[in-house]
């Protein structure tokens, strides 16, 4: 048959080929994502409007649970439970994000322009990822012999003659669930950085440099917005996980702090899953307007 009278035939178009092969091979992650991503997702959404009981979820339709969730928040000369806790949760985001923003774009600067051999590049990148190699539980344990009242640190000083009693808020304190999320969560900072980092064009800092500008004229003006696209994606990994955070904040906080998170775990444990469905909606909002914030800073998908 006549190649070109083939390629006219109906459905032998080799372009309809081709977008019938791409659904094919995009088949197999759509249905693990629909599976194991959107049905539960419409599951809790469901869930969260039902109602319960001592014994069972009785399948009905209702938002009481919602009005339950911020039950006396009209009222102007307190603020409620709810936005107390979600001020507290939003406290410990924008402390760890900074914090750990710091963090990662120093390692990550340090690597990528002062670190001339790949090699070592390669060794110190490894050792930012030991803290990886344990659990998350055993690092955050690993704290208490350090920060507790007759822990190595109010020993050392006390020996010292630094301070005459015990430290009491190193440990269960704001200030240990924040040290402790820096600890757990700085990589996820770190290497999205540390890869917009390397690849940027170092012929672009040797012309800031011979155009006569400083080296912190030079860091601001072309490795900062040259970076940003690292610095949105590493965000978006901090602030999502901390925001969900329950285990860290129990731990460290001495199950004397409250979040978000901390919130839906015990009402999941109390059985009360309408009502921490409820509250899993609200913070999944919140999270997925901060993540939508944080994106029309940078198209991402066109950087990356």
């Amino acid at each position: 048959m006549n190649p070109s009278l083939q390629a006219s035939l109906p459905g032998a178009s080799p372009a309809s080929d081709r977008s019938i092969a791409a659904w094919w091979q995009a088949a197999p992650l759509t249905l693990v994502f629909v599976v194991f991503f959107l049905v539960p997702l419409a599951l809790i959404l469901m869930v969260s409007f039902w109602d319960f009981n001592e014994y069972e979820l009785l399948p009905d339709f209702t938002i009481k649970h919602y009005l339950a969730i911020f039950e006396g928040c009209s009222n102007t000369e307190d603020l409620c439970v709810t936005l107390r806790t979600y001020l507290s949760t939003f406290k410990f985001s924008f402390l760890v994000w900074l914090i750990t923003l710091v963090i990662g774009f120093t390692v990550s600067y340090f690597l990528a322009f002062h670190v001339r051999s790949n090699g070592m590049q390669t060794l110190l990148f490894v050792l930012c990822t030991i803290p990886f190699w344990t659990s998350n539980v055993i690092r955050m344990i690993s704290w208490v012999p350090l920060l507790g009242r007759n822990g190595l640190v109010n020993q050392s000083l006390m020996g010292a003659g630094l301070i005459d009693t015990p430290i009491e808020w190193l440990l269960f304190s704001d200030f240990s669930v924040v040290l402790a999320f820096v600890h757990l969560y700085t990589m996820f900072m770190i290497v999205p950085i540390f890869n917009s980092m390397m690849r940027i064009d170092r012929s672009l800092i040797e012309a800031a440099n011979d155009s006569g500008a400083s080296p912190w004229q030079t860091l601001w003006n072309v490795i900062v917005p040259l970076s940003r696209t690292g610095i949105i994606i590493g965000s978006i990994f901090v602030i999502t996980i901390v925001m969900g955070d329950f285990v860290t904040i129990g731990v460290m906080g001495g199950q004397q702090i409250a979040s978000i998170g901390k919130i839906i775990q015990v009402q999941t444990s109390y059985l009360q899953f309408p009502l921490a469905a409820a509250n899993a909606v609200i913070l999944l909002a919140l999270v997925l307007m901060i993540i939508w914030a944080l994106t029309r800073l940078v198209d991402i998908r066109k950087e990356l």
